[in-house]
Parts: structure tokens; sequence; C-alpha cells
């Protein structure tokens, strides 16, 4: 059996079904470099003065590279493998959030009902 006819058993040929072209690959790859470089600048400018506004536009921006590596580079869509990728996608996402939420809500009460102690009592603690 030839290489390519091996190739096209398994459907990873050229033209293979959920396989990206090279147009694909370059503008994933483009818009990776344009996702890195703007927050880059956006820190070493200190483009926008505020560090909270800084941060929050960061982690929005590496939102967007996310959704583009997934698409460009890990070719997950809809339709792919009948749509099982994209539902264990939304699984993931589902317990992701659940839990960094929960531990979020949990170390802000934990901080919050806590007593309060000074210093000269944490020197005299057991």
């Amino acid at each position: 059996m030839s290489g390519a006819a091996h190739a096209d058993d398994h459907g990873h040929g050229q033209d293979a079904h959920g396989h990206g072209s090279f147009k694909d690959y370059v503008t994933g790859f483009v818009l990776s470099v344009i996702l890195t470089a703007i927050p880059f600048w956006l820190v070493m400018g200190d483009v926008l003065g505020d560090k909270l506004v800084t941060g929050v536009v960061i982690l929005g921006l590496g939102a967007v590279q996310i959704v583009v590596h997934m698409i460009y580079f890990l070719h997950m869509n809809t339709k792919s493998e009948g749509g099982w990728t994209f539902m264990a996608l939304v699984f993931t996402i589902t317990l992701v959030v659940i839990t960094l939420c929960g531990s979020i809500w949990v170390m802000h009460h934990l901080n919050t009902n806590m007593m309060p102690v000074s210093a000269e009592e944490m020197r005299h603690a057991p």
C-alpha cells in the first residue's frame, strides 16, 4: 500500500474534511501574533493607564486568542465528529466556570467572616 493510499484510508490526505488549508493556518498564525502583540504593547507602553482596565482587556484578548486557536489550529466546530468535540468543550468550560466561581465565592466568604486578629494576638497564638 502506498503512502498516499494509506493516508487516504485514514482521512489524512490533503483534502480531508476537518483539516485546514495553508491559508487557514496563516490566518490563524497572523491573528495569534496580533493578539499577542497587542497585550505586550498595552503593558510595555502603559497605554491605558489603569492596571485593572489593562488586565481586563488582556483577559479578553486572551479569550479571543483561545477561540482563534480552537478554530484555526484545532479545527473545532459544531459539525466535527458529530458535534461531540464541541459538546466536550462546553462541558469542560462549564466545569471550569463552576469550579472557579465556587472557589472565589468560598475564599471571599472565608475572608469576610474570619475574626480579625491583630499582630499582637498572632505572636501569642499557639
